[in-house]
């Protein structure tokens, strides 16, 4: 178990060296233990690969209050799967018209782009971290035979909802911004609206499936068909 102080009121807990599916397991069996144990002198919790960002209330608790518990966590952590997550089914509009990127990724594997679907929609891809942007979900692990590097220069403008991939990771975009990921398709399901509760559909511990869907559904669902 390692801990360092991230602040007068935040300590990062480090579960692991590296995102594996084994140090997964655990951050999220921890998270899951510090919320029950903690609930009430939290701030917030930030899972990622490899630690969990710990932000406490300073008029509840201490740093020394904090450590006995992880501590205490800690020893209670079983490998394996922790069975908290969820698995979330995620609609995608697959094709070149919103995927700039497939006809080139299908042809660097050796596939057809309806390969390329059929392979992407098959996994089922845990929720590693949400960072970067609000709603930006990192999802794991994208099949060998579709995992391709990031673009050499990334977009200036990539749409919300564009589905890329970026080595081993798969992700939607949640709104309009720079990316270099390689875009495959386009989700109409927002992946954060600060006027819902909860804001974002997944969160670090789920699962996600993807399901293809046509043109029409995609649009009656609220997608858009602005080009990259």
């Amino acid at each position: 178990m390692r801990l360092s102080i991230a602040g007068e009121n935040a300590l990062i807990w480090y579960l692991g060296e590296h995102g594996e599916v084994g140090v997964a397991n655990r951050v999220e069996q921890a998270s899951h233990l510090l919320k029950q144990e903690l609930g009430d002198v939290l701030v917030d919790l930030v899972p990622s690969y490899a630690s969990i960002l710990i932000i406490f209330d300073l008029f509840k608790t201490d740093y020394y209050h904090i450590r006995r518990a992880v501590k205490a966590i800690d020893s209670r952590l079983v490998d394996g799967e922790s069975g908290v997550g969820r698995v979330v089914t995620l609609p995608v509009y697959y094709g070149t018209e919103v995927g700039a990127d497939l006809v080139a990724l299908a042809s660097r594997a050796g596939l057809t782009i309806d390969q390329v679907i059929d392979i992407h929609q098959q996994g089922e891809y845990r929720v590693y971290a949400i960072g970067f942007a609000p709603g930006f979900a990192y999802l794991g692990d994208v099949d060998p035979r579709i995992a391709t590097p990031r673009l050499a220069t990334p977009r200036q403008k990539v749409p919300r909802g564009a589905v890329g991939i970026a080595d081993r990771q798969t992700a939607i975009y949640p709104s309009v911004s720079p990316g270099g990921w390689n875009l495959i398709g386009r989700c109409p399901q927002r992946m954060f609206n600060p006027e819902q509760e909860p804001t974002m559909p997944v969160q670090v511990g789920d699962r996600v499936k993807f399901r293809a869907i046509d043109k029409d559904e995609y649009l009656s669902l609220g997608g858009e068909l602005d080009h990259d």
